[in-house]
């Protein structure tokens, strides 16, 4: 049987596909098939393709068809329900996708949009789409002022929907945040979830680097 994970961050760019691909070549150390997913994609100016999405797709362990990793690649870099009012997220598409991937590995790991509540079409947001695929869910929490507030609300958020969060990882994605020790201390502190890994900031992204700092 495949694990599944979804990961979620605490806002948009809080390094949610740094935290992916790092994820993926964690398991593929541990000897595991890994493709990954980014269902929804705003910003996709590679003939409809969009760049974090391409990162996925060559960082999978077996060849994976573009369209099954990115269901939805809306051109306008704005919220999908507002990029994709012509061509609306329908979630038994990603569900379709998610299934077809579980039979090609034994780990999917699935990106989501934004925020936990970022909406993807007029009624549903992305915790919606997180309750539909049942899977685990990993915090990503962007270290950065003001992450304490955002990473509790958001735990906080995913423990009312009922699922199981397995755990966080922080990213440290501002080079010149101060006390950043500190910072995660105190979120370590406040989240009864376990601490996954700390990434790093980098000059030059080296996921290999990161994934070395996660520890499931």
């Amino acid at each position: 049987m495949s694990l599944g994970y979804f990961i979620t961050g605490t806002d948009t760019n809080a390094g949610k596909t740094w935290a992916t691909i790092a994820l993926m070549r964690y398991f593929k150390k541990l000897g595991k098939v890994v493709v990954g997913m980014k269902p929804v994609a705003a910003g996709c100016e590679l003939n409809n393709r969009n760049e974090d999405a391409l990162l996925i797709q060559a960082n999978a362990s077996v060849h994976v068809p573009y369209e099954l990793i990115n269901s939805y690649a809306y051109e306008q870099p704005v919220s999908p329900h507002i990029a994709g009012i012509n061509n609306p997220v329908e979630f038994s598409k990603i569900i379709d996708c998610y299934a077809a991937l579980k039979e090609m590995a034994d780990v999917v790991i699935v990106e989501g949009a934004g925020g936990w509540y970022a909406p993807l079409n007029a009624q549903q947001d992305i915790s919606d789409l997180a309750k539909s695929l049942g899977l685990p869910v990993i915090l990503v929490v962007g270290i950065k002022l003001g992450c304490i507030n955002h990473a509790k609300l958001t735990y906080q958020a995913i423990k009312q929907s009922g699922l199981v969060c397995a755990g966080w990882l922080a990213v440290c994605v501002d080079a010149d945040m101060l006390n950043t020790g500190e910072n995660i201390d105190t979120i370590k502190h406040l989240l009864s979830a376990p601490l996954l890994g700390v990434l790093p900031h980098t000059p030059k992204t080296d996921f290999d680097l990161l994934a070395e700092q996660i520890h499931i």
